[in-house]
């Protein structure tokens, strides 16, 4: 890269969804009507709300190979929510009754049956981790021993026996060296600037949507993680 080799591997990643509709039929003698970007109410039969948007951006460093950063893995995500209508009007008990939305005239004056909107919900998080890759150490010939791996010795009975060498390319199982050979240390931090969930009115538990976001705040955490 630029005439000076290998810096590593920068690697982006951007996942997104665009809904465009979703109708909802409540019984066989009723009509369909839309949902895309709706609340959806708590304890309803869906399992979420439906925002228009939704997408996961991922900007990730790998270090060099053949080196010692080749083990470094840095990157942060973006998740982002767009916004999406609320629903502070047609819930009427705990359980989700749900009501076809009243149809929309021209913005003047306030609208009761208008659904408010919800922000968009954007976070960030960060996250660095090491693997450890240790190479072999060299092999060494041990004094008396063949380059065959072997050695004739005399037992009883005037017999001989052919002994193999342990190789001293492998790890001492018990060593230290085994145990930290492809041992991956993670840490990381979710939700960086400790945003809080948008207030969602139809979210009548908690007063946020819990399908899409969580009030958890910042969050962080260390991850140890051993591969035989």
């Amino acid at each position: 890269m630029f005439g000076h080799g290998d810096f590593g591997r920068l690697t982006a990643t951007v996942n997104g969804t665009w809904l465009s509709r979703a109708e909802l039929q409540i019984s066989p003698d009723t009509k369909r009507f839309g949902i895309a970007g709706e609340v959806i109410p708590f304890g309803f039969t869906l399992t979420g709300s439906l925002p228009w948007n939704r997408a996961n951006f991922s900007l990730f460093y790998d270090g060099r190979a053949d080196t010692w950063m080749q083990g470094v893995d840095v990157g942060t995500v973006i998740h982002y929510t767009g916004q999406y209508e609320d629903d502070n009007v047609s819930l009427t008990s705990a359980f989700g009754s749900f009501e076809p939305p009243k149809p929309q005239t021209p913005r003047s004056g306030p609208l009761p049956w208008r659904a408010r909107k919800v922000r968009e919900w954007i976070t960030l998080d960060l996250i660095t981790s090491y693997t450890f890759n240790l190479p072999p150490p060299a092999s060494a010939e041990v004094p008396g021993l063949a380059k065959v791996g072997g050695k004739n010795i005399q037992v009883k009975e005037d017999k001989e026996k052919n002994v193999m060498p342990v190789s001293t390319a492998e790890y001492n199982p018990c060593g230290w060296r085994a145990w930290l050979n492809n041992t991956t240390i993670s840490l990381g931090m979710q939700n960086v600037f400790d945003e809080d969930p948008p207030f969602v009115a139809g979210g009548v538990e908690n007063g946020y949507d819990e399908s899409l976001a969580t009030i958890k705040g910042r969050f962080w955490y260390v991850q140890l993680k051993k591969r035989f």
